[in-house]
């Protein structure tokens, strides 16, 4: 079973990491063609190309800049699982994992990139932002999901045939997951979905279930759960698994606060 969580806009290149234990990205050629070609990139262009500020721009424009494709040493590099802030890694709280939470999370956790395409917890990363849905041409198209093409959902398939129960726990957004979707069809997919109750009914709530999906994946590392009917037994937060909402590829989680 492996777990799909989204990156995050939001970066920490400074907190001591937990861990040193570090691995390579899988897609690192492919994410240097995407650098290099940022590179070209003015800062007005990219506040055009990213819809963002002039001061994000200039930001993002002297990290591809200072981007060193070789790699270089670890110093300017983290582990993603670390190097991830926002509501969902608010959630994940990597911070707080043992080493062999770490291990079992490098098997079972993987992170969708505009940039690296795919990641395991571990894998070293250089600062940068680069969502998926970026409309970026490239010698493959139009945009990054046409940069990507097959190459995430193959690698994760592959990855899967390494394990006894091949079904996908997908948290990561609607924009990252489009990249992987026709998995769907090859594999077992099932969605998570948080809501809260507010003004008589369920509902999502932007923030807070972005902070359970990475609840949740936490909880699948922590509780070393390798089928899905484990997660059923999520109750963090006070959510909890609702039959009646669910369906075969969406299961609802629920809540009501006082």
């Amino acid at each position: 079973m492996l777990t799909l969580l989204s990156p995050a806009k939001t970066l920490d290149f400074e907190t001591k990491p937990k861990t040193e234990k570090a691995s390579k990205p899988v897609f690192l050629a492919n994410a240097n063609k995407l650098v290099k070609k940022m590179q070209e990139k003015s800062p007005e262009d990219i506040s055009r190309l990213m819809g963002i500020s002039a001061n994000l721009a200039n930001l993002n424009a002297d990290r591809f800049r200072n981007f060193n494709v070789r790699g270089g040493g670890q110093k300017h590099r983290r582990q993603a699982i670390l190097a991830f802030k926002g509501d969902v890694y608010q959630g994940l709280n990597a911070q707080s994992y043992t080493e062999r939470d770490f291990t079992f999370a490098q098997k079972h956790l993987r992170i969708l990139s505009g940039l690296y395409g795919l990641l395991k917890p571990l894998d070293l990363i250089q600062p940068h932002r680069l969502e998926m849905g970026t409309r970026l041409k490239t010698e493959k198209g139009e945009s990054l999901y046409d940069f990507w093409g097959d190459n995430i959902p193959d690698s994760i398939f592959r990855e899967l045939c390494g394990h006894k129960n091949q079904t996908i726990i997908n948290l990561a957004s609607l924009e990252y997951f489009k990249a992987v979707a026709q998995i769907e069809s090859r594999t077992m997919v099932i969605t998570p979905i948080f809501k809260d109750y507010s003004k008589g009914t369920y509902k999502i709530i932007s923030f807070f279930a972005k902070k359970a999906r990475g609840t949740m994946a936490s909880f699948i590392i922590k509780n070393r759960i390798t089928s899905p009917d484990g997660i059923k037994n999520f109750t963090e937060d006070g959510y909890q698994f609702n039959d009646s909402m669910s369906c075969k590829h969406e299961w609802i989680f629920t809540r009501k606060t006082s």
